[in-house]
């Protein structure tokens, strides 16, 4: 068996995270899925966070990949991250490289200081790192109605008060409205 090894994103990356990501979001009805788009539109921005993009490579492979990338919470404009997107190449789904590259951006999170962390995404997967229904904080998002997929994880330890999570808008940069 072949280790996983957990990398941060380098410059020779971008055409094999690609093909993950393709072939990961693959869809009859899309020639590219969006998610290429949006990460290569990410990565030529603001939001886009060096060290905060990790891979998971096997036997000089790229199989997974996890990405974090700036987005912020209004009225405060209070830093957040938003999660995704995160994918496996479909030969070696379901072995536990997804959740071993999204831990892994976490902890590089964690130890960049960062507060919180949002993600669109099935609540069974996320809830092992933590995540619960963004709601509970009062983060709304343009995905909010979508009810429990719509999730958020302080990275942060809760003060007397409760979590350190300010409630409010979540703003995504440009690129997500391709998704």
């Amino acid at each position: 068996m072949t280790t996983l090894r957990l990398r941060p994103e380098g410059p020779a990356d971008a055409a094999p995270i690609r093909q993950v990501l393709a072939a990961a979001f693959a869809r009859p009805d899309a020639r590219r899925p969006p998610e290429v788009g949006l990460v290569e539109d990410l990565r030529a921005g603001d939001a886009w966070l060096p060290g905060l993009s990790m891979v998971g490579e096997s036997g000089g492979e790229i199989v997974g990949y996890a990405l974090l990338s700036r987005v912020r919470v209004r009225p405060t404009a209070v830093p957040a991250l938003a999660l995704g997107p995160v994918a496996v190449a479909p030969h070696r789904q379901r072995i536990g490289h997804g959740t071993a590259v999204v831990q892994a951006v976490l902890d590089a999170a964690r130890e960049f200081d960062e507060e919180l962390v949002v993600v669109l995404g099935a609540p069974a997967f996320y809830r092992r790192f933590g995540f619960v229904p963004a709601r509970r904080f009062g983060l709304t998002s343009p995905w909010s109605g979508l009810g429990d997929p719509w999730q958020a994880l302080p990275l942060t330890p809760a003060g007397p008060d409760g979590p350190a999570v300010r409630p409010g808008e979540v703003l995504f940069p440009t690129p997500w409205g391709q998704v």
